[in-house]
């Protein structure tokens, strides 16, 4: 049974214009009919690049910002529709580790006084006491000493503060913790320690996870479910290893194929998927499937027109798109609207080939530049070189690089300047 359900859930940002009447003009999309199930014990990963909605959907299901439409159901009740006195006794069980340590834990206060703080405010603990023991028994299963309880955030290191961010989160014992990037803003050895709490911790509480990041690695190794966002909708959901196994998806394909693989061999027989163009405004998303605009398998029949649903493909692995079964058979072909590098290449986009005549004069020309300066001898220009061959009655002989430029213009030197 599932004790977190989500159900067409919409966010929308009211786009106002005017200082007199105050006209909504517009919306802003964040998220727009997002359907998710998380099972009790289970991580679930949601990923996709910045602005796609990740974090204002954690954010909705904690009721930090209004839901426009749909369904958030807990354990049989929708938060979506509580009024805020109700709302109160359940967000006891839902909490949020935050992506920035520091700024999430105020400075004026100690430890004792943040982690004491949420526990008076839901009543837990008869007296101060009471909750302090509480906490020195948090603090353990975090890994901090029980002598922290009297310093103050920025007495600690940023792996420190995360520990501190989930201990906050685990006093008041809640039943879902919402993880919004809680690794981002560390070294990398210190989010291997974190990510290892935090399985620890469920193993040892029950807990149930919802984690937001754009990191696939991290991503891979903590969640059991995983579901790819795009544009404020869900494009692609599976369990961890079938995703990324055989991702489904055009956009999940080209996130995958971004992730380096540790072993060159593998490396270089890989393509790689490169999207063009930049992500759509959320403000006016595309009409149709949201990918269509960078889609390497676009259709002129359906993905314009049609927003496509998500479809289970078998074995709990969903799609959002027309001809997911399609590109996978093969039948579907690709119509160029992403760059596709060969594998054992470099993911650079090549310019435009000049022939092999007009690439042996350039070098021609290049090493009599280089020659010149080390000889400390200037390199002459073309009118000198036109009056030179005047006065010996010899023809002119075109200047280095005219070749090339027949074939193809020379890109400016303003343009291979660094920083223009």
């Amino acid at each position: 049974m599932s004790l977190l359900e989500l159900n067409d859930v919409k966010v929308h940002f009211p786009v106002r214009k005017g200082v007199l009447f105050n006209r909504t003009v517009g919306h802003v999309y964040a998220v727009d009919g997002i359907s998710l199930n998380v099972e009790a014990g289970q991580t679930y990963g949601l990923v996709g690049e910045s602005g796609c909605g990740k974090t204002t959907l954690g954010r909705a299901v904690l009721r930090l910002v209004d839901v426009t439409d749909g369904e958030i159901v807990l354990d049989g009740t929708d938060l979506a529709k509580l009024p805020d006195e109700e709302m109160r006794r359940f967000r006891r069980r839902l909490q949020m580790v935050f992506q920035d340590p520091l700024g999430s834990l105020n400075p004026r206060q100690n430890i004792e006084s943040i982690l004491s703080e949420g526990m008076a405010a839901h009543g837990i603990g008869a007296n101060q006491e009471e909750r302090r023991e509480r906490i020195k028994e948090i603090l353990t299963r975090v890994g901090l000493p029980a002598n922290a309880l009297s310093r103050y955030p920025h007495e600690f290191s940023g792996g420190q503060r995360q520990r501190i961010g989930i201990a906050r989160a685990l006093v008041l014992e809640p039943d879902v913790i919402i993880c919004d990037e809680p690794v981002s803003a560390l070294d990398v050895s210190i989010q291997a320690q974190v990510i290892n709490l935090l399985e620890e911790l469920q193993e040892q509480l029950g807990l149930t996870y919802l984690v937001i990041a754009h990191d696939l690695a991290v991503v891979r190794h903590i969640s059991d479910v995983i579901g790819v966002m795009y544009l404020g909708s869900l494009v692609e959901e599976a369990p961890s290893d079938a995703l990324y196994a055989a991702p489904k998806h055009p956009y999940t394909k080209a996130l995958m194929s971004a992730v380096p693989v540790p072993d060159p061999e593998v490396e270089d027989r890989r393509e790689r998927i490169l999207l063009r163009g930049d992500l759509p405004s959320p403000a006016n998303p595309p009409t149709g499937c949201r990918f269509h605009t960078r889609c390497p398998w676009k259709q002129e029949t359906r993905c314009a027109t049609e927003r496509p649903e998500l479809v289970d493909l078998g074995d709990g692995h969903k799609v959002a798109c027309h001809f997911a079964a399609g590109i996978e058979a093969g039948t579907v072909k690709r119509t160029g609207a992403a760059a596709i590098v060969p594998a054992g290449k470099t993911d650079t986009v090549p310019a435009a080939r000049t022939s092999p005549e007009a690439s042996a004069e350039t070098a021609k020309a290049e090493t009599a530049k280089a020659e010149a300066v080390v000889q400390d001898e200037p390199v002459k220009a073309e009118s000198e070189v036109s009056a030179e061959a005047e006065v010996r009655d010899e023809p002119v002989k075109p200047a280095p690089g005219e070749a090339e430029a027949s074939e193809k213009p020379e890109a400016s030197d303003e343009s291979e300047a660094p920083g223009k």
